[in-house]
């Protein structure tokens, strides 16, 4: 049940029986050859994915994030963690103020994991809320998949190349680009970053067959929508 999707009888009949929802967080950054909109196009779908079969409500994905080493590249947009952390602690106000209580976070960007805490001091300020934060990508059994497929992965390579995230008509690099210099990165501007790492993948082949993403993709889905099922104990 995508918001975009429903109206607000709906939405307010739902929350008769239930209190749970999903809030997606994405990011506007280079992908090397891929969509500047990888992290929120990635986030938004397998939160759908996950909770279609279970009705309960997604809400659009946040796409603007954290992410002030990419602003080298056009197209960026980066927030400060300030008004990010005041946006996210907004909007979690707001799913509480019109009934939702148990908020699965589904996060597909590794720049915004800052803003945790701000999910532990909601919750402490709010009666009877819960919020767990989910790094889709990383998790687990989603992780244990990509390091079967091809433990060398990364930001931009092909563990973020689906077919909805490719662009039309733009030839793939081949072959396995090495990682970048990691240790360095952390001590370089934005300029710096991009001198690193060139076109933007930070290591890994560009693309992988897309059975292999298929099996990759469903893992996630399954995963997402384990964190929803459960009791929230």
């Amino acid at each position: 049940m995508r918001i975009s999707e429903s109206n607000w009888f709906e939405i307010e009949k739902y929350l008769q029986n239930d209190d749970r929802a999903v809030l997606p967080l994405g990011s506007t950054e280079q992908h090397a050859h891929l969509s500047l909109s990888v992290d929120s196009i990635l986030s938004e779908r397998v939160a759908a994915e996950a909770a279609g079969p279970l009705g309960v409500p997604v809400f659009p994905a946040v796409s603007y994030g954290l992410t002030p080493y990419f602003m080298a590249f056009p197209g960026t947009v980066s927030l400060s963690l300030t008004t990010y952390a005041a946006l996210l602690r907004d909007i979690l106000d707001s799913l509480y103020a019109t009934g939702f209580r148990r908020i699965l976070i589904v996060n597909g960007h590794g720049g915004n994991s800052p803003v945790q805490p701000v999910c532990a001091e909601w919750m402490a300020a709010h009666d009877g809320a819960r919020c767990r934060f989910h790094d889709w990508w990383r998790a687990p059994k989603t992780w244990d998949m990509v390091q079967q497929i091809d433990p060398v992965a990364s930001h931009a390579s092909w563990m973020e190349n689906f077919p909805w995230t490719r662009l039309p008509g733009r030839d793939m690099p081949g072959g396995q680009k090495p990682y970048v210099p990691f240790d360095k990165l952390r001590d370089r501007d934005a300029a710096g970053v991009r001198a690193l790492i060139g076109d933007g993948n930070y290591g890994g082949e560009y693309q992988k067959p897309d059975a292999e993403m298929e099996r990759l993709w469903a893992t996630a889905v399954a995963e997402t929508r384990a964190l929803l099922e459960d009791d929230w104990p």
